[in-house]
């Protein structure tokens, strides 16, 4: 199966009057295609004051359209390494839009394109498309633990775009040198193989390799955040197990909660991380592995509020205060604030038999201006970064000998190739009841995690929520790892037959979807349209109307309605045989019959949330 082509949106009164068939007795003129994007690494240069600081520039053509350009930063003497930004320009020629991982709402204006980046926030990388959603231009950076910015503004006067590659914005300790390579890729390809290149390239690296990735990550999870927020018991949450584990989880999520019993939300009481809400952890976590789940339980990674019983043992020893709310941050320079975090965990796991954590704010994790970097008063680290990257290192590294399909989540903006290095789920962020936003959030983690599962945001809707419409929660985030977080005891019937369909068919077909050739769409349209493929079979969903042209290669198609109109239209290169079955988002079964299908253009009403499949004979 080729990549299916996305061909181009249609205004709903083409599909009305679709025909069984339509013949073309004429030949559209050839297009041209523009010229690759040339890159001189010559014309690649540095501004800024170096300092004390000498600059060695090196080109490393890897092949006519990928280039490799490695800065070394070299002083004497240890000194600052003082904010510089490198440049360079290129034609704005055949460009359409643009894609970073960040990139949500405003996806065309080129004038805010930018990525801020470092180990636990983003990934430096900026890529731009044509309107075929080829790669035009794409670049990233070696350095992933460090701070740097990417942006690239549209100059009116000359139509060039100029990007600038801001590096040591944020403080970094003195050192002698420094390297960086800068990754360009100019290469006809698609723009998301563009970007999985550079994942891969990443991943090389000896410093970010990724964690080991269990199957069990990749298996629906029931999450008590929505559902339950801190007002969590293990009695109901071993009933909301029972339901889970028969829709099809394998997971629950103990999410912020249970280590205190106040209410208030805020961090004020994180930090001794003993189960005052949950007094019998074992006992709660051997009831739930009784339902066949597996536990993981949610830890805020760097703070310690300013009412836990550790605050006072850690005084001195934080980089900053969190006043609304009331939580403190600690610093991970200190040999025994790292000892602590890990010891937690592993005393966690040992003790209570957990399957997994997942970690939050990691991002917080970051400089002041009143930060000193320097190792002195007991910091074995000058730099929090690589602190940071030393803790998170000791954690899964520790973790994982005791238990080598340890599970540990974390969420958007965390998501760099580092990330991938401590942990082995990448959450969307905050979308609550948001279908759009968790489409675009897990899209875009999808492009760049590679093996890494992506897991979406939980999704939750209102009980009177008509079920057809409750379903887009679930068929919006079907190419990640679903996560639930209703209340499973007070919903109805129809919406329970309805997420055990779909989860049945999402455990069904998982190598297809979270493990296949994954296919995205235009990121400058919420991508309209998702396909995956395996095995000769293809699963597309659709969001909006758009013909769908499948390739011969296929035995079986399967075509998902994620959308409020009934029409899908299929334009075939060939004629064959197929039991064709057309379902509704229950799984009830409208038609089922075998038809011929003609080359041309096809016409079928599928329900709103429903499914066409096509088997070839």
């Amino acid at each position: 199966m080729k990549l299916i082509q996305y061909l181009f949106l249609v205004y709903i009164s083409i599909f009305f009057s679709c025909k069984q068939e339509v013949q073309l007795d004429y030949t559209l003129p050839e297009t041209s295609e523009a010229a690759p994007v040339k890159i001189v690494g010559d014309s690649i240069h540095v501004n800024g004051d170096l300092g004390n600081f000498t600059l060695e520039k090196k080109i490393s053509n890897i092949s006519e359209n990928l280039h490799l350009i490695t800065f070394k930063f070299s002083s004497k003497i240890p000194s600052e390494l003082p904010p510089i930004a490198i440049k360079f320009n290129f034609p704005s020629v055949d460009i359409n839009g643009y894609w970073n991982p960040k990139i949500s709402m405003d996806k065309v204006n080129y004038y805010y394109s930018g990525i801020t980046s470092k180990a636990s926030k983003n990934a430096p990388i900026l890529s731009f498309y044509n309107n075929a959603l080829q790669n035009r231009i794409t670049f990233a950076l070696s350095d992933a633990l460090n701070q740097s910015e990417i942006i690239s503004y549209l100059k009116e006067e000359d139509v060039h775009f100029y990007p600038e590659i801001k590096l040591f914005q944020e403080k970094m300790p003195k050192t002698t040198s420094y390297e960086v390579t800068l990754r360009i890729d100019t290469r006809n390809l698609p723009y998301h193989k563009s970007i999985t290149d550079v994942a891969d390239w990443w991943a090389n690296h000896p410093d970010y390799t990724p964690m080991k990735v269990p199957e069990n990550a990749k298996r629906p999870m029931y999450s008590t955040w929505y559902s339950y927020h801190q007002n969590i018991t293990a009695e109901e949450i071993i009933a909301e197990c029972k339901i889970a584990k028969s829709l099809g989880c394998e997971a629950v999520i103990i999410d912020d909660g249970w280590q205190t019993n106040d209410g208030n939300r805020g961090y004020a009481y994180t930090g001794d991380w003993n189960p005052d809400r949950i007094p019998d952890m074992k006992g709660f976590v051997e009831a739930v592995h009784k339902e066949g789940m597996q536990f993981l339980l949610w830890y805020s990674l760097p703070f310690m509020g300013e009412k836990a019983k550790n605050h006072t043992r850690f005084k001195g020893k934080y980089l900053r205060y969190w006043d609304s709310q009331g939580t403190y941050v600690l610093d991970p320079r200190y040999p025994e604030i790292r000892k602590h975090i890990v010891d937690t965990y592993i005393k966690a796991m040992q003790d209570w038999n957990l399957d997994g954590f997942k970690l939050d704010f990691i991002g917080w994790f970051t400089t002041t201006k009143e930060t000193k970097l320097t190792k002195e008063d007991g910091r074995d680290y000058a730099s929090v970064n690589e602190a940071t990257d030393a803790l998170m290192t000791e954690i899964t590294t520790k973790l994982t000998e005791l238990k080598p399909d340890i599970l540990i989540e974390f969420r958007q903006p965390y998501i760099g190739p580092l990330m991938r290095k401590y942990g082995n789920m990448f959450r969307g962020v905050d979308a609550p009841n948001n279908a759009v936003a968790n489409r675009v959030e897990t899209t875009n983690l999808r492009i760049m995690a590679k093996n890494t599962a992506v897991h979406s945001d939980m999704f939750i809707w209102r009980n009177e929520e008509p079920v057809e419409k409750a379903a887009l929660q679930i068929l919006n985030i079907l190419y990640s790892v679903p996560q639930l977080s209703l209340k499973l005891t007070e919903i109805s019937e129809e919406h329970l037959d309805m997420i055990r369909y779909w989860l049945d068919y999402w455990n069904t077909h998982r190598d297809i979807l979270v493990n296949g050739e994954f296919i995205p769409s235009n990121p400058g349209a919420n991508y309209p349209i998702l396909t995956a493929i395996n095995n000769h079979h293809q699963i597309t969903t659709l969001y909006e109307d758009i013909v769908i042209r499948p390739e011969t290669s296929i035995n079986r198609l399967d075509i998902i309605n994620a959308k409020s109109s009934k029409k899908v239209v299929l334009l075939l290169d060939e004629e064959f045989k197929a039991k064709l079955t057309i379902g509704d988002c229950r799984g009830n079964t409208i038609i089922e019959q075998d038809i011929k299908l003609s080359k041309g253009l096809h016409n079928f009403d599928v329900p709103p949330s429903g499914i066409l499949k096509i088997q070839v004979k």
